[in-house]
């Protein structure tokens, strides 16, 4: 179960990038966060944000549209 969860469907890049960041700085190191956007460049978006942030990407998963990120706070 997720601490926080971000509903960043509709949202074009850098939104929902935006929107994440917001969030995860709000947890402590260890809690996770939920990621839902509909943008189709956001496994590109997520997978470098990761990268440069060094938190941990639980999963990455797309159902019907809606892609679906589990990060873990670093």
């Amino acid at each position: 179960m997720a601490d926080v969860f971000v509903d960043a469907k509709g949202l074009a890049c850098p939104l929902p990038i935006v929107k994440a960041k917001k969030a995860i700085d709000t947890l402590q190191s260890g809690q996770i966060m939920e990621v839902h956007t509909t943008d189709k460049g956001s496994m590109n978006d997520f997978s470098a944000w990761i990268r440069q942030s060094n938190h941990e990407l639980i999963e990455a998963t797309e159902d019907n549209g809606v892609f679906i990120f589990i990060v873990k706070k670093k």
